[in-house]
């Protein structure tokens, strides 16, 4: 039976919000601290909410009336933190959720793990692989549960897509693609002047480890991720998604090479990253992976406007938020007839058909909703088993997308030695898999 939720109770209509908060002992609820409670921390927090066997204890943020609105939901009186630090050091929190903006996660994730606690962390996992290969060590050597917010993972429709296609549902897959379509252009985010911020100390721990710049308003807030210094932009944003459904699809690792072109070509705006991307990665065994980003037309992206689709020979499949379907593919029963300039029409007679689907068709639908993934954490915080998307699965994915980037940057078509982590036919682009904190950070 699984335990009961905020959003079941409350459908119930049986107790008050007191009563609801008493029907578990405390000792048998997992104490919750929340880091990060902007746009997608309250996400997190509202997935954890809907279970009855956790409580919000304590939560951390540098807004005010962000502190509000998670102790208002919380049904309780979570103590309040502005630094990190100081919430870690709270010895009755079991576990964390960290959804900061990225270029924080590896030094809130390593401090989680070596004070004690078990740790849900929000992808994109790490600003670099470097970064990610730390926080793998880290909670390998600390022994602690973690999550990465890679929520599809948990959930059972996207499951069972996964498994019809690792057991050969649409033969081999060729190809594979990820869409980010959404017409941005002229405006943008905007083009704010840079300026005084509201507070020099808040501004000071917000940038944390990342160079100290002037401030702009469009790097705070959710806007941070149009710039370099904190994301890798929407390759890692909506790209980590897709590049692990995919991966969990095909059953695979980590690609063996990876190329890019893109630039800001058209949206009128201050980002730094592209408004138009494409980003190939090849697998071993034969597969190409494509992430196409287009922010500049909002045109369907493919025959159904699917996230994702995956191309197989027999069959392919589009993934949606919500469902997937299976569109079977009409294959000739003979080989191809030599094309001559004698019996030309009856050439083309034989190429048109009659052709037969290889497979039946399919479908799945379902939801994807956070709720199920704070769910496996809790299950596993109990356990101790390793949860969906662990802590080197999602490492592995944003890997991935993060040597996009690289090859972006760097304009060139790289090999990736997946085990050393890192690139064998450029070395100059092996800088780019770290990077120096400000002073007085480290890792």
């Amino acid at each position: 039976m699984q335990p009961l939720s905020r959003r079941n109770f409350a459908k119930s209509g049986a107790f008050t919000a007191l009563s609801y908060s008493r029907i578990l002992g405390a000792n048998d609820r997992i104490r919750m601290g929340h880091i990060g409670l902007g746009n997608r921390g309250d996400q997190v927090h509202d997935g954890f909410l809907e279970h009855g066997d956790q409580q919000t204890i304590a939560i951390c943020d540098l807004r005010p009336e962000y502190l509000d609105l998670a102790a208002s939901k919380s049904r309780s009186n979570p103590t309040r933190y502005t630094d990190y630090r100081k919430l870690l050091d709270n010895k009755e929190v079991d576990a964390v959720s960290i959804a900061t903006p990225d270029h924080w996660h590896a030094l809130m994730f390593v401090d989680a793990c070596r004070a004690g606690k078990d740790v849900y962390v929000e992808k994109p996992l790490s600003l670099t692989v470097a970064e990610g290969r730390k926080m793998v060590d880290v909670a390998a050597e600390t022994k602690r549960v973690t999550q990465v917010g890679i929520h599809r993972r948990s959930a059972r429709f996207l499951m069972e897509a996964a498994e019809f296609v690792r057991n050969g549902g649409i033969g081999h897959v060729t190809v594979a693609k990820g869409y980010h379509v959404m017409n941005e252009w002229p405006h943008g985010i905007g083009n704010p002047p840079d300026g005084p911020p509201p507070s020099e100390e808040e501004w000071d721990r917000w940038l944390g480890p990342a160079p100290k710049v002037p401030y702009n308003k469009n790097r705070t807030d959710y806007n941070f991720r149009w710039f370099y210094d904190y994301s890798g932009g929407q390759l890692t944003n909506f790209g980590v998604h897709y590049m692990d459904m995919i991966r969990w699809c095909l059953g695979k690792e980590a690609p063996a090479a990876v190329t890019a072109m893109g630039g800001k070509f058209a949206v009128q705006d201050n980002r730094e990253v592209p408004d138009t991307l494409e980003v190939l990665w090849q697998f071993e065994g034969g597969t190409l992976v494509v992430f196409s980003q287009y922010n500049a037309n909002a045109a369907p992206s493919n025959a159904q406007n699917s996230e994702m689709e995956l191309r197989g020979t027999k069959g392919t499949m589009y993934l949606h938020g919500n469902r997937w379907e299976v569109v079977p593919e009409q294959i000739l029963g003979h080989p191809r007839p030599v094309r001559t300039p004698i019996g030309r029409d009856e050439q083309r007679a034989i190429e048109r058909g009659p052709r037969k689907p290889m497979i039946e068709p399919r479908s799945g639908k379902g939801s994807a909703d956070t709720a199920f993934h704070a769910r496996n954490f809790l299950d596993c915080v109990k356990s101790r088993a390793k949860c969906n998307c662990d802590i080197l699965t999602g490492h592995i994915s944003t890997s991935a997308t993060l040597i996009g980037a690289i090859a972006l940057k760097t304009r060139s078509f790289l090999e990736w030695d997946s085990k050393a982590e890192r690139f064998t036919n450029n070395n100059d682009a092996n800088r780019w898999l770290s990077y120096k904190y400000r002073a007085p950070y480290k890792l």
